[in-house]
């Protein structure tokens, strides 16, 4: 038996191999680390590999990096997911243009293939890089290859030409290839593969997914615009989604660029199929019958969206029972709620939209109580006071968006007070604070992080300036100065500078 010596000398062997070889410690991780004297070795390794360009420091890439190791860990063995570090590894992240962090990029046998535009949580890198594997696009032979593409959980867009070696079939590989990502794609060199559905000549059809068939659209749309790269992406864009999209986590971004009506309730199209679309069908008859208004409809998984529902609308996980949500959010950041309980003969959703297209509806925000007094020298906004306030036209405005938790935040408050005590004489600046946590943050100013301070000046309201200044006193004064030196200042800040 050893003995502890020879134990202790036994691990002390095996410890100073593992640190001759560094790639036998990391190979243990899903995430390969790659640097400038491997990259190219090791990338040519993988048919198709994932690579973050990152910064330790970097607030993004350490958001990032739980979600990259989980998706690693699935797509194990089908796409390998790897970093470099450019701070250690500037050569190699210079090369490929990462000027930002994180940077995603796909490779293919060791070349830069294309930028990673995809989601970045676990599941969205997991589903959009398996999507990755295998050719650009699906080589169709025959009517049993057809139906077993398009009966999918997903859309499918399908390329169906008269040949093999024609110029449009060629456009559309070259189109796979930048759109396979974001949406499945096939193709078949027989025009007796699209008859069924009345394509005589080379055309492009669109599948939207069985599980969202309904009465009130085509479940397949042809397109018959010349055929390039652009068009091409446009069309499926602006078909893929239908009259009302299955809103998720993943594509909400991409469906928020509209004014949209949401339906949150318990959907899953995984296991009950038709009782998803009973409540779909009906917020369908509603976006057939508003069709053209410039509001486009969705249903969501009301699970998935529990604490959106409740902290950008107020809506508790209670209401409503088992009848769906109805909520609509604008481009502009304004939210609706329908307060009227769901029928199901749609009339009460009917009713709801008739008050919004005619402007009855009251706007939703998010608001602590406005303060009954509000003598201190820092005065006290919400948001459903900030018009009054902030907007005022005749006064120039300093506020701090603040969370009751953040160190930073309480540690500015003796200045940001003693600033609002030195220009209290100036009856035309107003030194403000509103807690962002309880209150909704309204368009045109970032709050990302906490204090963020900005001035609305009178006469660009609409254009606030983000302070970016130091924290002492003489720092903000400087910074009143410079921004409102145009017009006649008073009082202490006249007085100060």
């Amino acid at each position: 038996m050893f003995s502890s010596f020879h134990r202790n000398m036994a691990a002390a062997v095996t410890l100073a191999l593992l640190s001759c070889f560094p790639a036998a410690v990391s190979s243990r991780r899903d995430v390969l680390a790659l640097g400038d004297a491997d990259f190219d070795y090791l990338a040519t390794e993988h048919e198709t590999m994932l690579v973050k360009f990152y910064a330790p420091w970097c607030g993004h890439c350490k958001k990032l990096a739980p979600e990259f190791e989980k998706a690693a860990t699935r797509l194990k063995g089908t796409v390998q997911l790897a970093k470099v570090d450019c701070t250690a590894h500037s050569e190699t992240c210079g090369r490929f243009g990462v000027s930002g962090y994180p940077t995603l990029k796909i490779f293919r046998n060791g070349r830069d293939s294309a930028p990673y535009d995809g989601p970045r949580s676990a599941d969205g890198i997991y589903h959009y890089m398996k999507k990755q594997t295998g050719p650009d696009s699906i080589h169709l032979k025959s009517e049993e290859d057809l139906q077993t593409f398009i009966n999918h959980y997903d859309a499918s867009v399908v390329g169906v030409f008269s040949g093999a070696d024609g110029s449009q079939l060629a456009e559309f590989l070259r189109a796979a290839a930048l759109l396979r990502g974001q949406f499945r794609l096939a193709h078949a060199a027989d025009l007796k593969l699209g008859e069924k559905h009345g394509v005589t000549s080379e055309s492009v059809l669109l599948f939207r997914p069985p599980r969202l068939s309904n009465k009130f659209e085509e479940s397949v749309v042809v397109f018959k615009d010349f055929l390039t790269v652009g068009s091409l992406r446009r069309f499926i864009r602006e078909n893929i989604h239908g009259l009302c999209p299955h809103m998720t986590v993943e594509n909400r971004d991409a469906l928020r660029v509209r004014d949209l009506l949401t339906a949150y309730y318990d959907l899953d199209y995984h296991r009950n199929i038709q009782g998803s679309n009973y409540w779909r069908n009906r917020v369908m008859k509603m976006a057939s019958t508003f069709s053209g208004r410039g509001l486009t409809f969705s249903v969501a998984n009301r699970k998935d969206f529990l604490f959106e529902l409740e902290e950008d609308f107020g809506l508790g996980t209670s209401d409503g029972g088992g009848l769906p949500f109805i909520t609509i959010r604008t481009k502009l950041g304004h939210k609706y709620t329908m307060r009227e309980e769901f029928t199901r003969d749609g009339q009460s959703l009917q009713r709801f939209l008739d008050d919004y297209f005619a402007g009855r509806l009251k706007r939703y925000i998010k608001s602590e109580p406005i303060p009954e007094r509000n003598t201190d020298a820092v005065k006290v906004v919400v948001a459903e006071s900030f018009d009054d306030v902030v907007n005022d036209q005749e006064k120039d405005v300093l506020i701090q968006f603040y969370s009751r938790s953040c160190s930073h935040c309480k540690k500015l408050e003796p200045v940001y007070r003693e600033l609002a005590e030195t220009l209290s004489s100036d009856p035309n600046i107003i030194v403000a604070k509103m807690n962002a946590g309880d209150n909704d943050v309204p368009l045109g100013y970032d709050v990302q992080g906490y204090p963020t301070i900005y001035l609305a000046a009178v006469g660009r309201k609409e254009e606030p300036i983000r302070y970016e200044g130091g924290r002492e006193l003489k720092d903000f004064l400087k910074f009143l100065k410079s921004e409102l030196s145009p017009r006649q200042v008073v009082g202490g800040l006249k007085t100060e500078l």
